[in-house]
């Protein structure tokens, strides 16, 4: 099978031959970042504005194809890539890349999908300002796929999800019309929001071109440290006491399990150990308006006070900023340390904060009855209830069998305990491909039903990224 050649000259007409690919190595795009799935594509077509984005969908329409928007590429569950029928069109928006426009007063920056988060981030710090989303693959990762999976990262607990941080978008719809929805404006009360029903879509309902976003002050100070913990409820009484003292300048809370810290250490041994290895280790971060030395005095009691309190057994504060990124680095190695261990069953889950300790203490001991010698990743952003509860194969496991054969049960395991807590089976990550049916047991049939209808509604052919989600 493959894309008719009608609409392969459609395609070359609206975005350039040069930049429709149907032949050479495009693994790139027909592969995920886990090289956990790979699809065929029939053309990967690479437009360059929002009206060459209308042009393809329009073309696909006509054509009866499916279309699969993406990004950067990076995405953890599958919702990315193309399926094996070699007949859907992977529209890439990594040309789309263009700063559109900053607006100080209005603390707004507007971009294209395509802009890789980090691009975003250095044209806000370029003019004094500062783009709090922030998380491992921003050297990757593109605004719109950010957007579409309504991605978290480090600072959450103060900035909240890339949903939060959105204040207008301008997105194709599957009959390739343009809704033109850039707005700046913190109030619009002007009937159904379009713009949260896009976001987290994951390009089922259409396909995002543009944002504007919020910017904030650059912060004056920002300090960070690490501190070793003997149980999870001791960092979560270190959560509480952290947001009682610093309040909304608490910006990171990040828990690291032992297991977790070791693989980074034994794939990445030139990174910094700061601390001797704890059960428990956690990354906080402080940002604040005010100078230095008085953020860094508050910061240097909380955690005095945490020593008093016996919640803590050791501390250090990163005297510098390169010492600070060094803190980050190791945090954010984990997911490339479990890379080179192998394929692993993840897991992107969110529980009220209170709930965690039980859930983890609970979940731990049914997996290890379940597979004895089975290795538990388990890391994440504490301050919003978000854990990355990732295992691996036991040592000498082959980990493609491994996955292959306890995926199912392990999910089984881990979502039964999520679900009894009142939590969610996809936080930052999505749904994809990867969760889809399992949404369809965990999820509420009235809103399952909901979904489907909006759906039926925007996309009745069916075209938008089919086969995600919904």
């Amino acid at each position: 099978m493959s894309v008719p050649q009608a609409l392969l000259r459609a395609l070359q007409e609206a975005v350039g031959s040069e930049h429709v690919l149907v032949e050479g190595d495009l693994s790139g795009y027909e592969k995920d970042w886990r090289r956990r799935w790979h699809g065929r594509a029939g053309a990967v077509v690479r437009p360059s504005s929002t009206e060459q984005v209308a042009r393809v969908v329009r073309a696909c329409l006509e054509a009866g194809v499916s279309m699969v928007p993406q990004g950067g590429n990076t995405g953890l569950v599958g919702g990315g890539v193309p399926d094996s029928s070699g007949t859907q069109v992977l529209v890439s928006l990594r040309r789309m890349n263009r700063i559109r426009q900053i607006d100080r007063a209005n603390l707004t920056i507007t971009a294209d999908a395509g802009c890789v988060l980090q691009h975003v981030q250095e044209a806000a710090d370029a003019e004094g300002l500062f783009f709090p989303l922030s998380l491992a693959a921003e050297g990757s990762c593109t605004l719109g796929g950010n957007l579409a999976t309504n991605a978290g990262g480090t600072q959450v607990v103060r900035y909240g999800n890339a949903r939060e941080l959105c204040l207008g978008l301008e997105v194709v719809t599957p009959q390739g019309a343009v809704w033109p929805g850039l707005s700046g404006l913190r109030k619009d009360n002007t009937g159904y929001d379009l713009r949260n029903l896009y976001i987290g879509s994951e390009g089922t309902l259409g396909i995002i071109t543009a944002a504007t976003m919020k910017l904030v002050p650059k912060p004056a100070a920002v300090t960070t440290a690490l501190t070793s913990c003997a149980t999870l409820a001791d960092c979560v009484a270190l959560l509480g006491l952290a947001q009682s003292r610093l309040g909304p300048g608490l910006t990171g809370f990040e828990v690291m399990n032992r297991f977790s810290l070791a693989l980074v250490a034994r794939h990445f041994p030139q990174l910094p150990r700061p601390l001797p290895a704890a059960e428990w280790t956690v990354l906080l971060e402080q940002s604040d308006t005010e100078g230095e030395a008085r953020a860094r005095a508050r910061f240097e009691q909380l955690l005095e006070a945490a020593l008093e309190q016996g919640l803590v057994q050791d501390a250090v504060v990163a005297e510098s900023l390169a010492q600070s990124q060094g803190l980050w680095h190791v945090r954010e190695s984990i997911p490339l340390a479990q890379s080179e261990e192998g394929l692993n069953i993840k897991h992107d889950i969110a529980l009220p904060v209170s709930a965690i300790p039980d859930f983890v203490a609970r979940t731990d001991a049914a997996l290890a009855a379940h597979q004895p010698g089975i290795r538990l990743v388990n890391f994440g952003h504490l301050g919003d209830g978000n854990l990355h509860y990732n295992v691996q194969a036991p040592d000498g496991v082959d980990a493609a069998q491994f996955l292959r054969e306890q995926e199912p049960a392990v999910n089984d395991i881990v979502y039964d305990q999520v679900q009894a807590c009142g939590g969610s089976i996809s936080a930052e990550h999505g749904v994809g491909q990867l969760k889809r049916e399992e949404l369809q047991h965990r999820k509420s049939p009235v809103a399952l039903a909901t979904m489907r209808a909006i759906k039926q509604a925007l996309d009745p052919k069916g075209l938008m990224n089919p086969g995600r989600v919904v």
